[in-house]
């Protein structure tokens, strides 16, 4: 399962996120992006907690004991998580649902930058290439779509969207390299129960602290919560299921690799625009699209 594992389970991931962005969509037309937000992790906690259970009968396990190391990582992740949840909903305000969630795509390239400076996570030229083409390819959609009437090159690559796209893509690109450091930090030869208890114990603290905001601040909120249970229900499953690929591929390979590879979450989210949306895309996306899969290809046959 080490060499090729995962692969299996980014692209798992990346179809289960996409398919979830798409049902976060329908939400932010009843409430809004911090309802839509924690729905996700709510909702998806009955989900995440039943699969923990699981495999602590299968396997027979006691739950771990939680370390200071252990949660500073894991709310780390949960605070970067949350915060690039809100920003890549928030960029539904300013593109179409194929674009919009392609500015937040510079997350690979941003994960092996943080990485490398402050998680030793070094990677080989080749690898760097691989994932600078596929942001290449992002740079060119950019262009492509954004529209600035005598306005010049930098400001339609540089506006308001691309920068809450690469905080977004910042603060995922955190979440992520602190989700494989406190996945690791057990020692543990296994590699689904550590992933799956730093999950449990991430969308806890997630759920409780956007759980006592909305309480306090969005109370109005919580009744279209509860209105929207179907589409909650889906999206906290469809969340479940693509964090679990996604912290269990954490544990086995560096998070460099595994956002990279997953960039093709955006080729997913661009079928769901088009089928279920009713989006079109230009050349000159198209162009850009098959860049970010030129870059993944290349990444598969470098990694």
């Amino acid at each position: 399962m080490e060499t090729w594992g995962w692969v299996y389970l980014t692209f798992m991931a990346s179809v289960a996120q996409a398919v979830r962005t798409g049902g976060q969509k329908h939400l932010t037309q009843h409430m809004n992006t911090l309802a839509v937000t924690l729905v996700r992790f709510a909702y998806g906690l009955p989900f995440v907690a039943a699969y923990f259970v699981f495999l602590l009968y299968t396997y027979d396990r006691e739950i771990p004991t939680l370390t200071a190391y252990f949660l500073a990582f894991c709310l780390t992740a949960s605070v970067g998580q949350i915060v690039a949840t809100v920003l890549l909903i928030y960029l539904f305000s300013f593109r179409n649902f194929a674009v919009g969630t392609t500015y937040a795509r510079t997350e690979a390239f941003l994960t092996a930058v943080v990485g490398a400076l402050f998680f030793g996570e070094l990677i080989n030229l080749q690898g760097w290439l691989a994932i600078a083409i596929s942001v290449v390819g992002v740079v060119v959609i950019t262009v492509v779509k954004t529209s600035v009437d005598n306005g010049s090159w930098i400001s339609r690559i540089w506006n308001k969207s691309a920068a809450v796209g690469l905080a977004s893509g910042l603060c995922f690109a955190l979440a992520s390299l602190s989700v494989r450091r406190a996945a690791l930090s057990f020692g543990d030869d296994t590699v689904l129960f550590p992933a799956a208890f730093t999950l449990l114990t991430m969308v806890i603290m997630q759920s409780t602290i956007l759980g006592i905001y909305i309480v306090i601040k969005e109370r109005a909120q919580i009744p279209v919560m509860v209105r929207e249970w179907k589409v909650g229900t889906f999206v906290g499953a469809t969340s479940a299921l693509g964090s679990i690929g996604w912290f269990t591929a954490f544990t086995l390979q560096k998070a460099s690799f595994v956002k990279a590879l997953g960039q093709i979450e955006f080729i997913f989210t661009l079928a769901i625009s088009i089928l279920f949306f009713r989006e079109k895309s230009s050349p000159g996306e198209l162009a850009g699209m098959a860049l970010v899969v030129a870059g993944i290809v290349y990444l598969l046959v470098v990694a």
